[in-house]
């Protein structure tokens, strides 16, 4: 975990962060099969079965292969590490809002323009 924001990397990718998420909707013991687990998220098989490596090589989702041919089936589930791992990652990421929020250091306040983004089209300068 990068000490500065304490962010869990493996869970921090967009789609590794999608698919915990996904599972974790799951009591525990419950999976789902990869292919509707590639249905849900929209993801091509090659890069969703990346994204389960990791995860599995960190131990927060785990995998299971049955049958053969075709009635193969691959189970995937949330381990217990990986909700914690979640919960950690939710908790963090709830402190750096908060502190963000708190502290004034959002770049800017909600419903307003800001200042410093520059428009398509419109040359650098004083607004």
């Amino acid at each position: 975990m990068p000490a500065e924001t304490g962010l869990d990397p493996v869970i921090h990718a967009p789609a590794r962060l999608r698919v915990v998420v996904t599972l974790a909707t799951l009591r525990d013991g419950d999976n789902l099969s990869f292919t509707r687990l590639q249905e849900l998220l929209g993801l091509t098989p090659g890069n969703l079965i990346t994204h389960l490596r990791k995860l599995e090589d960190a131990g927060y989702v785990t995998t299971v292969k049955s049958g053969s041919g075709v009635n193969a089936r691959t189970s995937v589930s949330l381990s217990r590490v990986g909700r914690k791992a979640l919960d950690n990652y939710t908790a963090v990421l709830r402190q750096l809002l908060d502190s963000a929020s708190t502290n004034g250091t959002s770049p800017h306040q909600p419903g307003t323009a800001n200042p410093d983004r520059i428009s398509p089209g419109l040359p650098p300068g004083p607004r």
